[in-house]
């Protein structure tokens, strides 16, 4: 079976755009690529708030969303359109397990994307659409007991590079 969906897994700021923007174009065939920020930025800012420290918070009517919103990526997959999911497992191993409950059936590469605390931070700053602190908070925790296929680091390896990386497991 050929990999189906592909989920990257990393803080805020970590280069998980960067990442997929390379993979959209080593890939042979064409992939759609979805993530969480997808997701928030289209339910109302109430459901999503964040605290001083960058601590996400996620309000009432977010789980139901979130579900639809996993549902709906599965089935794109599985009608045959290969994903590539953007994503951050504030839960850890938790968080992995409820995507995997979705993605059931499907053959999927599950990927870490890991970046140094201080390295995020410099760069949710430079972004200038972050809430400050939610970089260097998420960087660990969001790595903590997930199971992946591969792991690449973008503290000084560049989004093409690990692209590359990925792109090797992806059969």
């Amino acid at each position: 079976m050929t990999t189906q969906v592909i989920v990257l897994n990393g803080g805020s700021s970590s280069g998980k755009s960067g990442i997929v923007r390379c993979l959209k174009h080593l890939l042979p065939s064409p992939w759609i690529d979805l993530g969480v920020d997808d997701l928030i930025d289209r339910l109302p800012p109430s459901m999503v708030t964040f605290g001083q420290q960058g601590e996400v918070i996620l309000n009432e009517g977010f789980g139901d969303m979130q579900h639809a919103w996993r549902v709906g990526i599965a089935a794109m997959a599985r009608a045959g359109a290969p994903v590539i999911i953007d994503d951050v497992f504030l839960g850890g191993a938790a968080s992995q397990e409820r995507a995997r409950v979705y993605l059931e059936g499907l053959k999927v590469l599950w990927v870490g994307v890991r970046c140094a605390p201080d390295i995020a931070a410099g760069r949710e700053i430079a972004r200038g659409d972050r809430v400050i602190g939610m970089a260097a908070s998420q960087a660990e925790i969001v790595h903590q007991g997930v199971v992946y296929d591969v792991e690449v680091d973008t503290s000084h390896t560049e989004s093409l590079d690990c692209a590359r990386t990925i792109a090797a497991y992806v059969v």
